[in-house]
């Protein structure tokens, strides 16, 4: 039905054409010897097309749009196919304007816009359907990891034309990983994949997968968090660095480790807290209310979780305020040393400041050699005069 109706169309505008020659040949210009002009039309998936036909000069010769399987859509102002998405926008003799909505990739290709004059003239423009890309997935982990373990994340994304670009983030730094790209119909899958050993710092990383395409005004972006396993690390935090006795005191057993390590267990000198009234365990903290010289010793605090156990020590030693105290002559020795530095420093700067004085005083008496001799002024200018004639052999070279 479509083609008959095609070359129905054809036939009219045929026969049209032959009546309109005769009233035409006398004319020495007009649209024989142009043609049709027209522009190539870029548009997204799903949005809407306008064609535009146009011709400067027409003697009322119809305009005809087709499309790329040559099938007539206005021949004028006349539908000619069935296309509910296809509308008329203009029908002039220098216009032929078609709208087509929702575009999809099948609608892609060369449209073909033709002035039926004697021959007919035609013009070629070109519909490019951007394929829109679809939102990313990432696939490939599985929650938690271990520590030590090699996992591969992929990122997939499909329906994109031209080829969408995937690019990898650690946090907010760009990786690399390797791409695939595979042709669907007139679409393009892609996929990006990154393979790395995960360690107790991916614990919390975030890896980002940004879809980037010339269709989208921002990237299409998915996120995947890590959670890493790993086995405990202990360390012991101490509060002061000299602990005296009666002095407050506490130590503090700071864990890392997923699943967190608990509960945490304190010891000393391999056994059990001996003094639990001044010994106060809270938590993950050791606190010794008043110290004495019978809290030496090692002291250890032990967590674990499912992946393993780890401990940490700390040597306690309890000095004495009064025997701190007669230490004090240490700081004075520190200060003399420092004085007797700079006293031999100064020493040395004065002895220097000397040498150079008195090199200079011996030049300046070189240079006056002659005069410091004479009884009275004529004398002491006579020798002076005699001893610019011997001054090459006075002369003193400094290296």
């Amino acid at each position: 039905m479509i083609v008959k109706q095609h070359l129905i169309f054809i036939l009219y505008s045929l026969c049209a054409n032959v009546f309109k020659v005769a009233g035409t040949k006398s004319k020495g210009k007009g649209s024989q010897g142009q043609f049709p002009i027209t522009q190539n039309v870029t548009v997204v998936e799903g949005g809407t097309a306008n064609m535009t036909c146009r011709v400067d000069y027409n003697d009322n010769t119809s305009l005809q749009w087709s499309n790329p399987a040559q099938q007539t859509l206005f021949f004028g102002d006349k539908k000619a196919l069935r296309d509910h998405r296809i509308e008329l926008v203009r029908a002039s003799w220098q216009e032929l304007t078609i709208r087509i909505g929702d575009v999809s990739l099948s609608d892609e290709g060369q449209y073909t816009c033709s002035l039926f004059t004697m021959p007919v003239k035609t013009t070629k423009a070109f519909l490019t359907v951007l394929g829109v890309p679809g939102r990313p997935e990432i696939t490939g982990f599985t929650k938690p990891a271990m520590e030590g373990d090699v996992i591969t994340l992929t990122c997939t994304t499909s329906g994109s034309k031209p080829a969408a670009i995937i690019r990898w983030f650690r946090n907010d730094k760009e990786v690399h990983g390797t791409k695939e790209i595979n042709a669907t119909g007139k679409s393009f899958t892609v996929r990006s994949s990154l393979q790395f050993q995960v360690d107790r710092r991916d614990d919390g990383i975030a890896y980002t997968c940004s879809v980037e395409h010339v269709s989208l005004s921002n990237p299409y972006m998915t996120t995947e968090v890590l959670e890493v396993h790993y086995a405990p690390q202990l360390e012991i935090i101490h509060s002061l660095i000299i602990p005296q006795e009666g002095q407050y005191f506490k130590l503090e057993c700071v864990s890392i480790g997923n699943p967190k390590p608990e509960p945490v267990m304190w010891s000393k000198d391999g056994g059990e807290l001996p003094d639990i009234e001044r010994m106060i365990v809270e938590g993950r903290e050791l606190t010794i209310t008043t110290l004495n010289k019978t809290d030496n010793g090692t002291y250890r605090c032990e967590a674990s979780n499912p992946l393993g156990t780890s401990s940490a020590e700390y040597v306690l030693f309890v000095y004495d305020p009064n025997a701190l105290g007669q230490h004090g002559p240490d700081h004075a020795l520190i200060g003399g040393v420092v004085a007797v530095v700079v006293f031999i420093t100064l020493c040395l700067i004065i002895v220097l400041g000397r040498y150079l004085a008195r090199h200079k005083g011996t030049y300046l008496t070189h240079e006056a050699k002659g005069a410091e001799d004479a009884p009275d002024a004529d004398t002491a200018i006579i020798n002076a005069e005699g001893n610019h004639v011997h001054a090459e052999e006075k002369k003193e070279y400094f290296i």
